[in-house]
């Protein structure tokens, strides 16, 4: 009976996992950005299901998004200059209240080294900024990946977060 309920618990627990999807539009030049994308994925996975996917341009991005041909939607969260800026709390609170209000996945898309163009911005739901400064696109990745774990962090009171 005990080993039921705490499959039962463990099941319950596994299906409240958000599930995130990072995309990013260009193929990774660096061994280091790619060592440190894999690390950040791999840690994530402790929180989350979680994908890291290479893009080849915009149009396959809104397909995986669901903006476009059979895809399942995802909640398309693109990394802009021009967006809201958050705290590593407020992320945090951001992913914890979809969570809690919204099944669909989370997709977190950065652009390529030009931009999106704004017929992409106009198809997402929320644009998020890293922060007024300019950054290699491959850089805003891992940024966007250590800040989703320090996020996951956060909600789960482990003193990573606190260790800065």
């Amino acid at each position: 009976m005990l080993c039921a309920i705490f499959a039962f618990s463990a099941i319950r627990i596994f299906s409240n996992l958000v599930k995130l999807t990072v995309a990013w539009i260009g193929k990774t030049k660096s061994p280091a950005i790619q060592s440190l994308s894999d690390e950040y994925l791999k840690r994530l996975k402790q929180y989350s299901e979680i994908d890291g996917v290479s893009l080849k341009d915009e149009p396959a991005l809104l397909k995986l998004s669901g903006r476009e041909g059979r895809s399942p939607r995802r909640y398309l969260v693109l990394l802009d200059s021009r967006g809201k800026q958050l705290s590593s709390e407020e992320l945090a609170q951001f992913i914890r209240s979809h969570q809690e209000r919204n099944p669909m996945p989370i997709m977190f898309a950065i652009g390529p080294a030009d931009g999106f163009s704004e017929d992409t911005r106009s198809y997402a739901d929320f644009t998020l900024s890293l922060g007024k400064m300019t950054m290699a696109h491959e850089l805003a990745r891992i940024v966007l990946l250590e800040q989703l774990y320090r996020a996951f962090t956060i909600l789960k009171g482990h003193p990573y977060h606190l260790g800065h």
